[in-house]
């Protein structure tokens, strides 16, 4: 069933998670189709754009008609040059951002967690181009996986807090983390976030992500055997969708209620994506050492 606007359409591709947009181009920046898109990312997390072919500038301009322009990554470790708002993606040598971090989002994760500010509210991601082999990019629903808990498992969960690292999240990439590059990640703070997020609109996600690296209150391995269900469970069919990616797709996510992960693809691929990222207005957690000296 297609979800109709006067300008746009929206045709759901899971019950929990997707929707592919119809649009015109030209009408893609126009007051009452960004509001429609707003709206439906609402409703279906992940919104898929098919060949739009955005160029850099087009991107920019929907994205500053859609919310506030967000780079969260400049400054950021690895990345301490980056001042452009188009964050080029892309394992080729001679890229600006290294390669650890980049190779980090073959797991699951949310964007911006480990960053002391509002989290990001959307990520768009235009593919520009792609890998022979892998490269898919994989989402799942947070608000669905929440939704579907039984109600024991909700109430057993409901006011645990979590501590997020960016050396867990690297943990990933490395068999060994040497103390050069693990003094580098920690310059980055450790946060502190509720699993269970109370939105706005009063709908609950969970926050959820291979940063996630212990749970306030309970022992390192029963809290990672936590966030490891949690994560399995989200991941499910009935809550995810994988894009299978075509050169032109131009992609949006809730990131406050979506995680993803990339399929691996070979360094020397050539694949490059651009994103652009919107500022969300919830700042969620707070520094593991202000919450612990509060």
């Amino acid at each position: 069933m297609t979800e109709s606007g006067k300008a746009v359409t929206f045709e759901p591709i899971k019950r929990h998670i997707g929707s592919i947009v119809h649009v015109d181009k030209a009408r893609l920046c126009e007051p009452d189709v960004v509001g429609a898109i707003r709206e439906a990312l609402e409703r279906h997390g992940v919104l898929v754009f098919p060949r739009i072919d955005l160029t850099d500038a087009e991107q920019l301009a929907f994205t500053d008609m859609f919310g506030e322009r967000l780079n969260y990554t400049r400054g950021a470790a690895g990345n301490p040059h980056d001042d452009t708002d188009v964050y080029q993606v892309s394992l080729a040598k001679g890229a600006k951002f290294d390669p650890e971090y980049v190779l980090a989002t073959w797991f699951w994760h949310m964007d911006g967690v480990t960053v002391d500010q509002p989290l990001p509210k959307a990520t768009m991601l235009s593919a520009r181009q792609l890998s022979p082999m892998g490269g898919q990019t994989e989402f799942a629903s947070t608000f669905a996986a929440y939704a579907e808990l039984p109600e024991a498992e909700k109430a057993a969960i409901a006011d645990l807090q979590v501590i997020h690292r960016l050396e867990a999240a690297m943990r990933w990439v490395f068999k060994d983390i040497s103390e050069e590059r693990r003094a580098r990640f920690r310059r980055t703070p450790a946060m502190e976030l509720p699993l269970v997020w109370t939105q706005p609109d009063g709908r609950k996600s969970l926050v959820l992500g291979t940063h996630a690296d212990e749970v306030v209150g309970q022992t390192v391995p029963a809290g990672r055997s936590l966030i490891a269900r949690l994560m399995e469970w989200a991941a499910q069919p009935a809550f995810s969708y994988r894009h299978e990616w075509q050169r032109g797709d131009f992609v949006i996510w809730n990131n406050c209620g979506v995680m993803h992960r990339v399929v691996p693809y070979d360094d020397d691929s050539g694949r490059k994506m651009h994103r652009t990222s919107i500022m969300g207005d919830q700042r969620l957690g707070r520094p593991l050492a202000a919450a612990q000296a509060a």
